[in-house]
């Protein structure tokens, strides 16, 4: 199963109040079930949209992740990356500032970032 993220959002009273209706009426098992089927909903209606983006841009979907082992192969390629990810973003523990600073350009994510390394997330911070 995919890794979820728990939002939070406001709604106007009157809003919530349909949308207890409906969840009362059956049409929808509770409230967290009619907000995914609308944001399911809306991501289908943009999916044309969405998917030329990621094309037009090279976005990784998904989850990527990058430890110590992966960045030193791209400093031995003598490139520099420019991570672009929609979904999940991990920059494992064991790398350093100093590794990233070597290889990483530039990080758009459209999702999660994760770093668990306080001097890296910091560090990470300008490239965003």
């Amino acid at each position: 199963m995919a890794e979820t993220e728990k939002i939070t959002i406001n709604m106007n009273v009157v809003d919530l109040g349909k949308v207890d209706l409906l969840v009362e009426q059956g049409f929808y098992s509770n409230r967290t079930d009619f907000i995914k089927t609308a944001i399911r909903n809306q991501l289908t209606t943009h999916s044309d949209e969405v998917n030329q983006m990621i094309v037009n841009k090279s976005f990784v979907i998904g989850i990527c992740r990058y430890n110590r082992k992966s960045l030193q192969e791209i400093i031995q390629n003598n490139v520099k990356l420019d991570i672009k990810v929609i979904g999940m973003l991990i920059l494992e523990e064991d790398n350093d500032t100093d590794l990233a600073l070597k290889t990483i350009n530039s990080i758009k994510v459209y999702g999660v970032l994760k770093i668990k390394n306080y001097n890296l997330k910091k560090t990470i911070q300008q490239f965003m």
